[in-house]
């Protein structure tokens, strides 16, 4: 071959390896772009405090098919479309930050004794146990590892981080999900949590937890965080369906908060739960629709949106 053509022959592939080459730039901005589109209309559905639709919290993530509170967990309820997941936090003795229910490891992993007792180093060593008890491939995940995973994909309830939250939120700030994370408090009033979080409020989400069968001032203390803190939503838990406040459902929305509540065990909703759900569906989901409840918890995210689908309320 001359010289010339080598070199013409030399440009031609050249050219050809470079257009064959995947464009990461171009896929990592297209799936920027979709996760921005995502989030950003769950945050508009969660601040229509009177939208139509129901959203889907995942309790502790999809933990019937995988250890609870795992990626593995998470990254399915986000793929079954579930709108927010709810993770627990818990603090290692090396002051990590970790998703974990339970002061302890022995349920949920292969290791024993008080997280606080253990270094991060030394929690992931373990295995997860899944929901039968039975050690699984899966890992502990830190809070900054769930926190990139679900960036732009979903709403994520930090659990039990009350306490560690200035840790927790500065974990948030450094993957960017401040606007994605929704921070709940039992047994606060307006002034306490103003003083617990200062500024920090003006780029989270708070939400008020309120049990109606221990405090006897509860529609006060509702009207209070609705007017002193404009919040976008209340959980309300109740074991009985007697008190008043479960009238006012309506009201709560009309004045710009969701109502939050759980379908998790009867002492929680009046025996509305999802156990009961999976044999009387429409009476137990029903029930929550019913009475004008908005926001969901559950431990069957898939059976309840398939539900709320057949009646025209997820997406």
């Amino acid at each position: 071959m001359k010289p010339t053509l080598k070199i013409v022959f030399a440009i031609v592939i050249s050219v050809l390896i470079v257009s064959c080459k995947p464009n990461y730039n171009s896929v990592n901005s297209e799936s920027t772009t979709q996760n921005k589109q995502r989030i950003d209309y769950l945050i508009d559905r969660f601040n229509d405090s009177n939208g139509k639709d129901v959203m889907v919290i995942a309790h502790r993530s999809d933990w019937r098919n995988f250890p609870e509170n795992s990626l593995e967990a998470m990254e399915s309820a986000i793929t079954m479309g579930v709108d927010m997941l709810e993770m627990d936090v818990a603090k290692t003795k090396d002051n990590q930050l970790i998703i974990m229910h339970d002061k302890t490891l022995d349920r949920t992993t292969t290791g024993v004794g008080l997280v606080s007792d253990h270094t991060l180093e030394s929690i992931k060593s373990l295995y997860l146990k899944n929901g039968a008890c039975i050690a699984t491939k899966y890992r502990v995940p830190t809070l900054e590892e769930a926190l990139i995973l679900c960036k732009g994909k979903i709403l994520v309830n930090l659990d039990k981080s009350y306490n560690y939250f200035d840790e927790a939120f500065q974990i948030a700030k450094k993957t960017g999900t401040t606007n994605q994370i929704i921070i709940k408090g039992f047994n606060k009033t307006v002034d306490q949590v103003v003083l617990d979080f200062g500024s920090k409020l003006d780029s989270i989400i708070f939400m008020p937890v309120i049990n109606l069968d221990t405090e006897p001032n509860s529609s006060q203390i509702i009207d209070d965080f609705q007017n002193k803190l404009k919040v976008k939503a209340v959980e309300i838990i109740f074991s009985t369906d007697t008190s008043k406040v479960l009238k006012k459902f309506s009201h709560i929305k009309n004045k710009g908060s969701r109502v939050w509540v759980n379908s998790l065990w009867g002492s929680l909703n009046a025996e509305h739960e999802d156990d009961a759900a999976i044999k009387n569906t429409d009476s137990i989901y029903g029930w929550y629709l019913k009475n004008g409840v908005n926001m969901i918890q559950t431990d069957r995210p898939q059976l309840l949106i398939q539900y709320l689908k057949s009646k025209d309320l997820h997406k």
